[in-house]
């Protein structure tokens, strides 16, 4: 894995810990930072040793607390539709990765860091943690997929009600809402239920798990039938050595053995 400034990596058995490492700008997500971001994920993609990818913050009080101020307040009409475009492009990236992202959010968990926490796959948060879009505060709206990502993932109305006023919400409400899929009292006992699911997928069927990712995907975007995505990716499932080994497996009474083939 490349050397970071703002970011920390470590592997071990195959899941890459990954933390944001700006703690005195409560890991405030700046241009390089997203740069960091996205080589990573691109490595990610490529490296067959890399099964799953848990990404957190680094100190107590925040998973990200935002973008960096300082860069969004210098933006002008053009460079602030690249600006969101690029960070579009590297949240998709993490949406579309077809190895397990989980988020483990602690402490506040705002505005891009927030849409960081939505393109991840599934989000397990600390009890002390705080949710929200507030960038009308700044006289902006979300510009990572926020208004996209929020609205599908917890509805219509209450999207709007969190970015039209910049309310936060704690972990028990996210959670209640469909944000969150487990809160766990402290970030120690988080990441042992992050590593506990990733755990548990990594012992699935590779080319499938990455299937459940494209269908999943498939039903938010207008121009693509879901339906025909699910049909042509479970074709191609029982294609795969793991289709063969998956069901030899269960008629043999035995545990199977996935190669990702």
């Amino acid at each position: 894995m490349a050397e970071s400034l703002n970011i920390l990596t470590e592997e071990k058995n195959g899941l890459l810990y990954l933390t944001i490492n700006r703690e005195d700008k409560m890991n405030a997500l700046n241009y390089a930072t997203l740069e960091e971001l996205k080589e990573i994920f691109e490595e990610v993609v490529d490296n067959k040793a890399i099964k799953a990818v848990i990404i957190t913050g680094s100190g107590e009080k925040a998973f990200v607390a935002g973008a960096d101020i300082s860069e969004i307040a210098s933006l002008n009409e053009v460079n602030a539709r690249k600006f969101a475009e690029n960070g579009q492009e590297i949240f998709a990236m993490i949406e579309n990765c077809h190895k397990p992202v989980i988020a483990v959010t602690n402490g506040f968990t705002l505005g891009g860091g927030c849409e960081l926490a939505m393109a991840c796959h599934m989000r397990i948060a600390t009890a002390n943690a705080k949710f929200g879009q507030p960038e009308v505060n700044l006289g902006i709206i979300p510009g990572y997929g926020g208004t996209q990502r929020l609205t599908l993932l917890i509805g219509r109305g209450k999207a709007n009600e969190l970015m039209m006023t910049g309310d936060m919400i704690g972990a028990e409400e996210a959670k209640s809402l469909g944000l969150v899929n487990h809160v766990l009292p402290t970030k120690a006992e988080a990441m042992e239920k992050a590593e506990e699911v990733i755990s548990k997928i990594m012992s699935k069927a590779p080319l499938a798990i990455g299937m459940i990712v494209d269908c999943v995907n498939a039903a938010f975007l207008p121009d693509e039938n879901g339906f025909q995505t699910e049909a042509n990716s479970f074709a191609r499932c029982v294609k795969s050595g793991d289709y063969k080994e998956g069901t030899s497996a269960f008629l043999e009474k035995r545990k199977p053995v996935f190669k990702g083939e």
